[in-house]
């Protein structure tokens, strides 16, 4: 018997997912008061597990109260008001049969000193970005060089975290190590040029994620989910490569391999690209490297797109259109004819406009 490849089962450790599609983690600035999300954002997660997600991700969650905020009106878990906020979000997300994921992530140094309690951003190096703000127009400032105590610090914020996502139910966390945020600042020799333990070598560069996840790990009970996401863009400077060589990318795929991890998230603009000049996309080589289960994002927007990243990605994760689309997951079950939306569309999660 043949299985469709989209609405198949896959598990993940002791979780059955019922498809392999999966809502996107989307950095929003929808909190109007105590770092929790409007209503409308909250019930948009639920309404897309009734719709048929088997996977459905948070926004992007900053990671502390001091220097992790890059965007304004960003949701925190770290309070017990933020956790029963998103109590009974995580409880119908179950109960609709899809796995709830908390994405956490800091966002190094392309934070706003305006916007953060401590009034400071921080970074491996202190490296300006090339690229303006886009949301001001004006110069990032030059990051502070994290010090012991800061990295001490900002772990402390992601182990937090964790466990109020826990303490609210999640099903997973995730470890938002990509697009040129804190974590991917110091994976990237672009944006890290320590000379200490924590720069210089890839192994020297993983060294802040490595201690990132085994700080979390013992705070993710045995039954639940723990994932790390990675990419080679970032959102400034978006014409650089965060990783100079297909080696160096898959060395760092490899050690991740070696941590309490159930699954890489590898967000691309295009999946089907090939990726240092190595004639195979992103997946292909992070499949090389890993034998965990990968999940695979760009430009993934009905069944055909999703069929072939499904060659090569265990799971698919959709933004756009499963932002703009509440029925996307069935008219690909059926599938309908579907565009792929422009992010100039998508604009609407930076908005007050109620999600469809």
């Amino acid at each position: 018997m043949n299985l469709d490849p989209i609405f198949s089962p896959f598990h993940l450790k002791n979780f059955r997912l019922k498809n392999r599609l999966g809502v996107a983690p989307m950095t929003r600035m929808s909190s109007v008061q105590d770092s929790i999300p409007r209503d409308d954002v909250l019930e948009f997660l639920v309404r897309r597990a009734k719709n048929g997600a088997a996977l459905v991700y948070t926004e992007a969650i900053v990671t502390d109260y001091e220097s992790a905020q890059g965007y304004p009106g960003q949701a925190r878990l770290l309070t017990q008001r933020q956790i029963d906020a998103w109590k009974p979000v995580v409880r119908a997300i179950r109960d609709a049969g899809a796995v709830s994921v908390m994405q956490m992530f800091h966002c190094g140094r392309v934070s706003w000193p305006e916007i953060n309690p401590a009034g400071r951003t921080i970074a491996p190096s202190p490296i300006i970005p090339r690229d303006n703000n886009h949301l001001t127009g004006k110069p990032y400032p030059a990051p502070d060089a994290m010090s012991r105590f800061d990295i001490d610090h900002v772990i402390l914020g992601f182990v937090e975290t964790a466990k109020g996502a826990i303490a609210a139910g999640f099903d997973a966390v995730e470890i938002h190590g990509a697009h040129g945020y804190l974590i991917s600042n110091f994976l990237s020799a672009y944006t890290n040029q320590r000379d200490d333990a924590y720069g210089g070598s890839v192994a020297n560069r993983f060294r802040f994620a490595r201690e990132i996840i085994q700080a979390v790990a013992p705070v993710i009970p045995e039954d639940r989910l723990l994932f790390f996401r990675i990419s080679d863009w970032g959102v400034v400077d978006l014409d650089v490569s965060l990783f100079r060589t297909k080696e160096e990318y898959q060395e760092i795929i490899s050690l991740l391999s070696r941590e309490p991890l159930d699954a890489i998230s590898v967000s691309t603009y295009n999946f089907q690209a090939p990726a240092f000049g190595a004639g195979r996309n992103m997946a292909q080589l992070t499949r090389e490297a890993t034998s965990l289960p990968i999940m695979i994002c760009g430009q993934i927007y009905d069944r055909a797109t999703a069929e072939l990243a499904l060659q090569d990605a265990d799971i698919v994760l959709s933004a756009k259109s499963m932002l703009l689309n509440p029925d996307w997951v069935q008219d690909v079950r059926l599938g309908k004819p579907l565009r792929r939306y422009r992010s100039a569309e998508a604009d609407i999660a930076y908005t007050d406009t109620p999600l469809p």
